[in-house]
């Protein structure tokens, strides 16, 4: 955002892709989604995706110093609802085994719970898929509905390749697994869907709404793929449970809070006004005329066309 806003302003415009410091942006996302993808290896999905709202209160607080906007009470309230639900969330987390070889996870796959899940899952997203398609329905809720149906088939392949590769590099080889590539494929096929539909919704609909909307479906559907699909919660305690749950709501309530009526911030192109033009005096207005050939001219020249015609 920050290169987007410094091209903008610069006399010669250029693309944002000969930046610098636009690819010093890219290349800390691609880093941070890398960290990301390994923590699924080595923590529960329950923990992992709702800490995701950590990256909505940092792009906040960051944007104070690099965008200069002015920090609002809402983004103070927010922050500290989300911080809460943080410690809440890492205090009360399932206390599972992380190791997941390739023969457990093929168990996981065949298990009737996870069967029954994939069926009502795969039966809500034809529903949804068929008002999109045929009737033509591409309400925010439908959109993001879809999205987070897909994340919780993401998340379970994300974990299962990380905690694969994670076992291997410490010399318990996971990648000779046929089960290895399938979720490879799984992961890969669900997230490219996954972003079509998140883009289509971040093009129809303002950001401050998709953002916090996103969050909170795609928490809630990685969080119900872990039970069912790794069995996280199997042996928590009842208090734990409800902790657990009482810190997502403090963070989905932050993060609503903050993305609440914030303004977006529109790219202004900079424009020479026609009344404005120096050295030119305007006789009359400037307006396209259907049965002519030449386009909006000035008076004198209109009657100079006329006479040579």
């Amino acid at each position: 955002k920050c290169a987007h806003l410094r091209l903008v302003c610069q006399a010669e415009q250029k693309p944002y892709y000969t930046s610098k410091l636009w690819w010093c942006g890219i290349a800390l996302l691609g880093l941070g989604e890398v960290g990301n993808f390994t923590a699924y290896g080595f923590a529960p999905i329950a923990l992992v995706a709702p800490l995701g709202c950590v990256s909505v209160i940092g792009s906040a607080f960051i944007s104070v110093f690099f965008l200069k906007k002015t920090m609002r009470t809402a983004d103070i309230l927010g922050g500290t609802l989300t911080i809460t639900g943080i410690y809440l969330l890492v205090t009360f987390a399932p206390n599972v085994p992380q190791e997941l070889t390739a023969q457990q996870i093929q168990n996981y796959l065949v298990s009737w719970p996870f069967l029954v899940y994939s069926i009502l899952e795969i039966i809500i997203f034809c529903i949804l898929l068929y008002f999109y398609k045929r009737k033509a329905v591409k309400h925010i809720m439908v959109l993001l509905m879809m999205v987070a149906l897909l994340a919780s088939l993401t998340v379970i392949g994300v974990k299962a390749v990380s905690s694969m590769i994670a076992l291997s590099v410490k010399g318990k080889m996971q990648l000779t697994y046929s089960v290895f590539y399938i979720m490879i494929v799984l992961m890969a096929t669900s997230c490219a869907f996954q972003i079509k539909f998140l883009n289509q919704a971040m093009h129809l609909y303002e950001a401050t709404a998709v953002v916090p909307i996103n969050f909170v479906f795609f928490t809630t559907s990685a969080t119900i793929s872990g039970v069912i699909f790794y069995r996280e919660f199997q042996s928590a305690a009842l208090l734990s449970v409800f902790m657990f749950l009482f810190g997502c709501l403090l963070s989905f309530l932050g993060v609503i809070i903050i993305a609440r009526n914030k303004k977006e911030e529109h790219l202004q192109i900079p424009f020479i006004d026609c009344g404005h033009i120096p050295g030119q005096k305007l006789t009359g207005k400037i307006q396209p005329d259907s049965h002519s050939s030449c386009y909006g001219t000035l008076n004198k020249e209109d009657d100079s066309v006329k006479r040579q015609n």
